[in-house]
């Protein structure tokens, strides 16, 4: 009990000697950082350049924080931009595709201005609206009609060689119904060899040649031109090449694109004489059975006396 006494005594005095120490180091701390002085600033400068980069891990979470909102805002900055570039660029791909079909539709229209034909023929061009084929009946419709002059019969040509002919003309559109319908009957030449045929078409786009004069004179690749005859189609258009079909017949492979029928040119033809009547082709009917035979108003009033 007399040795904690003792120490009681002793640590007592120390602690308030420490105390009072404190006491007077902060009051001249005080005193010392309100002095307006050179030197004084010099230490007061020293003394925080000293104390304040040691606070740096305090201000970590503040800092971590800080940048976190400033990276999350750029995040969303990012995501704005990337979202606009996004639909820029779909844009631009509808332009890009705009401006090839564009670029394709004027080579087609450059295609069909340099094709050669013969001068006495003009052309009124159309764009294809739309395609009617069938299993059955291959044919597509054009923009242009009677209000243009068209009229049956004329011949169409793509950018490179024949296509059809009218087969219906309506005010403001026509029907051409191509060389591929089992309808179409067209005469042709093969080149070189002079050699007649009839192109007739089947559904398939490599219709087959009938009628031959001579088939040992034609070869796969040989020319295959309009002939002209029958005034049907001006002569000298092109229609396509000889092939040897899978049926070991010959075909023709055609020049015009079927595939892409996009413009059409009708060629107005020559003039040719104009079928009103049909009746009026038949011969009458004496000439093949005799005026007796069945032609009574040719007979006379004494032959139907005799009778």
């Amino acid at each position: 009990m007399a040795r904690d006494k003792n120490s009681e005594d002793f640590i007592g005095p120390i602690r308030r000697l420490l105390v009072g120490v404190l006491v007077l180091a902060l009051v001249g701390l005080f005193l010392v950082w309100r002095i307006d002085s050179p030197r004084v600033e010099r230490l007061r400068a020293a003394a925080i350049d000293a104390v304040i980069p040691s606070f740096d891990w305090a201000m970590a979470p503040v800092t971590g924080a800080a940048n976190l909102v400033s990276d999350f805002q750029s995040y969303q900055q990012l995501r704005a931009q990337n979202q606009d570039l996004r639909r820029e660029l779909q844009q631009m791909r509808a332009w890009r595709e705009a401006a090839l079909q564009l670029e394709q539709e004027n080579a087609k229209l450059l295609d069909l201005n340099n094709v050669s034909l013969d001068p006495k023929l003009t052309v009124v061009t159309g764009v294809v609206i739309t395609d009617s084929g069938s299993p059955f009946r291959q044919s597509v419709l054009v923009n242009v009609g009677a209000r243009d002059g068209i009229l049956d019969g004329w011949p169409t040509m793509d950018a490179i060689g024949l296509v059809g002919r009218i087969a219906g003309v309506g005010q403001n559109s026509s029907r051409v119904m191509l060389l591929t319908d089992t309808s179409s009957r067209i005469p042709v030449t093969i080149q070189p060899s002079g050699q007649r045929a009839i192109l007739a078409g089947d559904n398939s786009l490599n219709p087959p040649l009938e009628f031959l004069e001579d088939a040992a004179l034609v070869r796969p690749g040989d020319r295959v031109v309009s002939s002209g005859d029958g005034g049907v189609f001006p002569a000298d258009l092109l229609v396509g090449q000889v092939a040897l079909g899978t049926d070991n017949r010959l075909r023709v492979r055609l020049a015009a694109d079927y595939q892409r029928l996009e413009f059409l040119r009708v060629l107005r033809s020559q003039p040719h004489e104009r079928i009103d009547d049909p009746g009026n082709l038949l011969a009458p009917e004496a000439e093949f059975f005799g005026p007796a035979a069945i032609n009574p108003a040719a007979m006379s009033a004494s032959e139907l006396g005799d009778g």
